[in-house]
């Protein structure tokens, strides 16, 4: 069971790493609701690029932040010093026992019990 970072979405658009889009289709694939945030919200967005990203999230089980995981992530930021969307993200990996498909695994890493994948080859 997977949780998608931003970057493996971001990424998944692009002509030379089309094959992560295959990551998308499995059962146990999720995404934190701040991920979609992170993705969605970036102001230079094309159509097509929203377009896109809307459809990736649209296959994928959202995660959204319960007090849980807002929890485990203040007690990462506060360790760990991650940024507040990676924070939550490590949050939502841990809480619910899911290893984290990310090309970024310095990001993660050091986190103590969390699980990290990078699908890029």
């Amino acid at each position: 069971m997977f949780l998608v970072d931003s970057n493996i979405v971001i990424y998944s658009y692009l002509p030379q790493y089309k094959y992560l889009r295959n990551l998308f289709l499995g059962d146990f694939i999720f995404v934190s609701e701040i991920t979609k945030v992170e993705v969605l919200g970036y102001p230079k967005l094309t159509v097509d690029e929203d377009s896109y990203f809307t459809d990736v999230f649209n296959l994928l089980q959202s995660v959204l932040p319960s007090q849980e995981i807002l929890d485990a992530a203040t007690a990462i930021r506060k360790k760990y010093n991650l940024k507040l969307g990676d924070s939550i993200i490590c949050g939502t990996a841990l809480v619910h026992d899911l290893s984290i498909y990310t090309r970024n695994l310095g990001d993660f890493e050091k986190v103590s019990g969390v699980s990290c994948v990078n699908p890029i080859t």
